[in-house]
């Protein structure tokens, strides 16, 4: 993989040779005031924010699998199933209010809430005011500095969270002998334990409580039941090693007449799978953290800071992404973000905007962890925003976009067995919910893979019953295929999910008027406004429904012959899928989101659902049929580019994908003026990471596009964008493309074939192949020129492109 590097020209280094290190640094001039200003780090399982402060640090932490609850009950509401029909009866009856009172009727629990594991507390005596304050997040190593001066004396303190050692590690120094002294303590909304262990350890212990709530309806805490299975245990140790002297009161530790204090931070929970009672069934989470504890602190910090730094680097660094040769602006990130919002152009900015997705998934979702959820693992509310759980009308996807296509296809892993754990629930929820095979998943989950429509019948409809999750999420076990060309991983587990996602489709959709529909559906938390001058939330064949399903039996088409297998049943499915209520441009030359051309309660309401077929589908396309892919233009302008956080990122993509690099590169400044946090999180508001994600993704399809079974290159570049250079993104087919491009056209580029087979390439300029004899060939698109070359490449083999200057 490295080797590819040195195909690419002289010119291109210069880049990284010009590039400081602070291109990739967060850094400040003073603490975190709250919560949104704090530093993340993580290592897939224990997260913290760093608030930077002086004399009394704070380090909110968390771990990944602490959530309220325990396994779900897989048939909450036996009499669901005959309410279904009446549904239907309902909706063809324009008896929307109806259908919707019936929905209610069909509604279970609501999933359970992420939770955070405490707060460390650091108090420092310090006589007067600190002064070279300085704090920071490298991106590029995983570390957070804190800086200031004293008394006369620099203290320093350097965080990490590493994935070898399974531990958080707290360095801290005084520039002179013995003089570093202070006290921790741990704290705790819920309820705890804390104490000192006869080894110095200080111990928090607590328990999470078997019931969740909202911060609008707050029920009492709760934390054990009757046969003490809900409610997961947990803890967390802090053991110092110092040169300093170490004393205890009966829940605090005092350090003294130190001159390096190391922490180091070891936590576990009860959880032991999602089918087991995280209390009677769960693992023992104190044997769990004394043991990563005594094995981390056998090494020396510069031994845990090098694993750490190893690890973390084989996933960052496999991608690069400059798009000037002037170092990074020399002001904190929050005054640059308001230089940047006030007009101030910073490249740089920009680029690390990019970095810093792919920072958080590396740090939230590790190969054999959680999947991220809405706040990825950061989280400090006992009752947090949409129970920070999995939404997956949108949310939870977007988590994932930039994983393949940025080089961190492990990162998906935790995503692929949590859809293989909604399958097998799911299945439940399909049998017992609506009498259909295979599996079903609505607007939420969580840790325990929840299915059922939640709303406790009283959700809107809107929402709790959008049923259309396993078809969306098999759009992610196909794409892991597409990208990785692993055929074993398709035949033995993305094909028979997605074969499963299919056959409830199938059982869900009913005819009407010679075509297949969905009978309920929703465009999801979209109203719209009958003709009959009624508002209402459901219908039938929403476009997104149909999008969904048509991409779903368009991937399983393909993954049948690719595989040689299930002939019969692609046959079926290519036939249903002809008959699915097709795509239709309404009177104002819109994308018709409804069943009929009708009005939007709020025109610009923050889901662009029927647009999935544009992203992150593959049905819409300026290059398939430009009287959709108008429409969906002509859709995004009525919306407009305001919205949420996640939302913006949404429109880079859409615009992204309809070659509109000047478009999505205006909602990429919308997302970094008015929806990006001190700290560069995400705002929905509040905090929601799947913005993050979602624009690392638009950057991502600016760069390089590659679902139309061609990899297109620089497909949306910007005019602000005039040079740069990417390396190690991930096109469809398996091949790492590095670009280098000058005067706003692509100039050279290099493409590692991982796994063989033909490649076709589109630019919009002709190019060479070194030692390939292959033509570009010119084809007319719009009023430009494309230009197509193919030729058929060697597994492990690095091609070099050059453009041909005309």
């Amino acid at each position: 993989m490295q080797k590819l590097y040195l195909v690419i020209t002289l010119l291109a280094f210069s880049f990284f040779a010009k590039a400081q290190k602070k291109d990739l640094l967060l850094w400040y001039n003073q603490p975190a005031k709250e919560w949104n200003e704090a530093l993340p780090i993580g290592n897939g399982r224990l997260g913290a924010m760093i608030f930077g402060r002086p004399d009394t640090e704070l380090i909110q932490l968390n771990e990944e699998t602490l959530w309220t609850g325990g396994p779900v009950d897989k048939n909450p509401n036996p009499n669901a199933s005959k309410f279904l029909q009446p549904v239907r009866d309902a909706i063809f009856k324009d008896s929307i209010n109806k259908a919707i009172q019936l929905l209610k009727k069909m509604q279970g629990p609501n999933t359970e809430m992420y939770q955070p594991l405490g707060d460390i507390i650091l108090k420092q005596g310090i006589k007067n005011k600190p002064s070279a304050y300085y704090r920071d997040l490298d991106i590029s190593t995983a570390v957070s500095t804190t800086r200031y001066t004293a008394d006369g004396i620099i203290y320093t303190r350097e965080i990490f969270s590493s994935a070898p050692d399974n531990i958080i590690i707290i360095k801290w120094t005084a520039s002179k002998p013995k003089t570093l002294s202070f006290t921790i303590d741990v704290n705790h909304e819920l309820h705890f334990e804390k104490l000192v262990t006869n080894s110095k350890e200080l111990v928090l212990k607590g328990k999470a409580r078997i019931t969740n709530d909202e911060s609008r309806n707050q029920k009492p805490f709760v934390y054990e039941d009757s046969v003490r299975c809900d409610g997961m245990r947990f803890q967390f140790r802090i053991k110092p090693v110092t040169d300093g002297k170490i004393n205890n009161t009966d829940t605090s530790l005092i350090i003294s007449n130190a001159t390096e204090a190391i922490l180091f931070v070891s936590a576990a929970t009860s959880f032991n799978g999602y089918e087991k009672c995280p209390d009677k069934d769960g693992k023992d989470e104190e044997k769990i953290a004394i043991t990563y504890l005594q094995s981390a602190e056998k090494k020396t910090y510069a031994q845990l800071l090098e694993a750490h730094k190893k690890d973390y680097q084989k996933y960052f660094n496999r991608v690069k992404f400059s798009l000037t040769d002037k170092a990074a602006p020399e002001f904190p990130i929050d005054q640059r973000l308001k230089r940047y919002k006030d007009g101030e152009l910073d490249p740089n900015l920009e680029a690390l905007y990019f970095q810093f997705g792919r920072y958080l998934l590396v740090s939230c979702s590790r190969p054999g962890g959680i999947a991220a959820n809405l706040q990825g693992i950061w989280n400090n509310n006992i009752r947090p925003p949409w129970r920070s759980n999995y939404t997956t009308n949108i949310n939870l996807q977007m988590n994932y976009w930039p994983a393949e296509m940025t080089n961190l296809s492990e990162m998906t892993f935790p995503l692929i067995e949590h859809i293989k754990k909604l399958a097998k629930n799911g299945e439940a929820t399909a049998t017992n919910y609506y009498n259909m095979k295979g599996w079903a998943v609505h607007h939420n989950t969580d840790i325990w893979a929840q299915t059922n429509p939640v709303g406790e019948g009283s959700g809107d409809p809107k929402w709790a019953n959008w049923a259309l999750g396993s078809p969306w999420l098999s759009q992610h076990l196909y794409e892991h295929y597409l990208f990785t060309k692993d055929k074993n991983y398709l035949q033995q587990t993305a094909y028979p999910l997605m074969k499963a996602a299919a056959q409830f489709c199938l059982d869900w959709l009913v005819e009407k008027d010679g075509l297949l529909v969905t009978a309920p559906s929703t465009s999801p938390e979209n109203v719209y406004i009958h003709p009959n001058g009624f508002k209402g939330t459901v219908t039938i064949a929403s476009a997104m429904d149909m999008e969904i399903i048509w991409d779903l039996f368009t991937n399983i088409i393909e993954a049948s012959s690719f595989l040689n297998i299930d002939k019969d049943f692609a046959a079926a499915l290519k036939e249903k899928r002809g008959k699915l209520n097709p795509l239709k441009v309404g009177k104002k030359g819109n994308l018709v989101e409804w069943y009929d051309d009708w009005e939007d309660e709020d025109p610009q309401h923050r889901h662009v659902s029927q647009l999935f077929g544009l992203h992150p589908g593959r049905q819409i396309s300026p290059m398939i049929d430009p009287r959709f892919a108008d429409a969906a233009k002509k859709t995004l302008e009525i919306r407009g580019d305001g919205g949420t956080g996640w939302s913006k990122a949404w429109k880079v993509n859409f615009w992204a994908r309809l070659l509109d690099g000047n478009h999505a590169y205006k909602m990429y400044g919308e997302l970094l003026k008015n929806s990006t946090l001190n700290n560069l999180f995400d705002t929905h508001p509040p905090f929601q990471i799947d913005g993050n994600f979602g624009g690392t993704s638009g950057v991502g399809e600016m760069m390089l596009q590659s679902h139309l079974g061609e990899l297109q290159l620089l497909p949306a570049l910007p005019d602000a964008w005039q040079e740069g250079l990417v390396t190690g993104l991930v096109a469809r087919g398996n091949f790492v493309v590095d670009m280098n491009w000058k005067n706003g056209k692509l100039f050279n580029a290099a493409i590692v074939s991982r796994s063989g087979g033909d490649c076709v390439i589109r630019t919009t300029v002709p190019i060479t192949v070194k030692g390939v004899k292959t033509t570009s060939k010119a084809v007319d698109f719009y009023s430009q020129e494309h230009y197509i070359t193919n030729f058929k490449t060697i597994k492990g083999i690095t091609y070099q492109i050059n453009a041909i200057s005309q």
